[in-house]
């Protein structure tokens, strides 16, 4: 099957994107226009499921304040009957590991192998409602214990003051571990470096942040969304894997394989990206690839973007950080290019059910194998993408492996 779809260089295009509140209980949004021109002629190659912008739910929320939500549309915990796949083991945070009463002397032995993390690993997580510690400590718990989730992987940004300390203590509390994000937002600017360093004192001062912090991200999308010149970057990653090195948390960038490869893109600098990261954190949304139908019909967009992944890194170990499949379009930014492309609820489930059945492929990716996330938590964080609705209710029933 082919990975890259062929589709008509683009001049130019205009994205309407609807900035979508992560709050707990409700959405709000603020509508914004981007506009990307592709220079050059004939035909491009872009990777099969390139979103362009056109879906993924964008939030510029620089809170700095708790929001005030509506406890009557929290997602609760619901028995969906998860059975764990995979044993009990002493490393974190496998299924069924116990959190020590106390913080360890040392991370040896602590984490992992990261060949152990394929299959579903756990949720995206949208952070702009700044949410209280006993909706992290809720919602963590939530994650872990109703889904064998085995990580969150943060998305948007809260910029209140202490609050990654409070994703530590309800991970801590929660038993889970996280894919730690440092955002750029989508207006420019250098916020993201008080963010880094915010998040980097944290990591340093926090003695339980070593223990559940995985990987720090940089994201989302900074290549393709021309954050930073691409070299640039890839010194950046290099810096941050320097100053948390005694802290053994690797660094990396999350981001669509287009990204690397757009018309414009400097490709050394991109492919220096690539070379500094530890991980490979890939953006998997084929419901806008070019000739998108049906979520059933999306393994071979999905797994060329892995094959280009893989063979691009050297074998690195990858997960598909923000990935997943909305149930609407025609709302807000989620327009695919497809005319017959097919979003609804049906749909989302179709797509994490085919993730589902092609556990062994995932399984045998070089460098340990894929693990995903599914993008997002709930529908009050991104509208569409949720495993919840809005209403506090799973749209469906959601029982993904943890192994096979």
């Amino acid at each position: 099957m082919k990975f890259f779809a062929q589709v008509a260089l683009l001049s130019a295009c205009i994205t309407s994107v609807v900035e979508l509140g992560a709050l707990a209980g409700s959405h709000s949004s603020s509508l914004s226009r981007r506009t990307c021109k592709y220079k050059g002629a004939g035909k491009a190659r872009l990777p099969s499921t390139i979103d362009a912008s056109a879906g993924k739910p964008k939030s510029t929320s620089t809170s700095s304040s708790t929001t005030t939500v509506s406890t009557s549309a929290q997602p609760k915990a619901t028995d969906t009957g998860v059975k764990s796949t995979a044993p009990s083991s002493g490393c974190f945070p496998s299924v069924g590991f116990k959190m020590p009463g106390s913080v360890p002397s040392s991370l040896d032995n602590w984490w992992c192998d990261t060949s152990s993390e394929y299959a579903f690993v756990g949720f995206s997580y949208a952070v702009d409602a700044c949410q209280s510690l006993d909706t992290l400590k809720r919602e963590f718990k939530d994650i872990r214990n109703t889904f064998n989730g085995r990580y969150v992987r943060l998305y948007g940004a809260c910029d209140k003051k202490g609050f990654y300390d409070n994703v530590v203590d309800a991970a801590w509390d929660a038993g889970i571990g996280v894919h730690a994000l440092i955002w750029f937002g989508f207006d420019g600017g250098n916020i993201y470096k008080t963010r880094r360093d915010s998040l980097f004192n944290t990591l340093k001062s926090n003695p339980k942040a070593k223990f559940v912090t995985r990987v720090v991200q940089y994201g989302s999308e900074p290549l393709f969304d021309h954050v930073l010149p691409a070299k640039e970057l890839a010194k950046e990653v290099e810096s941050a894997k320097a100053t948390l090195s005694s802290l053994r948390i690797p660094v990396t960038v999350s981001e669509l394989s287009f990204g690397y490869t757009q018309p414009g893109q400097d490709k050394a600098g991109a492919m220096a990206v690539l070379k500094a990261i530890d991980f490979v954190d890939a953006h998997i949304l084929p419901l806008f690839a070019g000739g998108a139908s049906t979520a059933k019909n999306a393994w071979g967009n999905v797994m060329g973007d892995i094959k280009w992944f893989s063979e691009n890194s050297g074998g690195k170990k990858i997960y598909l950080s923000e990935n997943g499949w909305p149930s609407v379009k025609g709302q807000g930014n989620i327009n695919p290019q497809s005319r017959t492309a097919v979003a609804n609820v049906e749909n989302e489930k179709d797509y994490f059910d085919m993730l589902d059945s092609k556990c062994s492929d995932l399984k045998a990716v070089k460098g340990g194998g894929v693990g995903w996330f599914a993008h997002l938590y709930s529908d009050s964080q991104g509208m569409g993408y949720g495993i919840y609705g809005t209403n506090g209710k799973l749209k469906f029933p959601f029982k993904p492996r943890t192994s096979c």
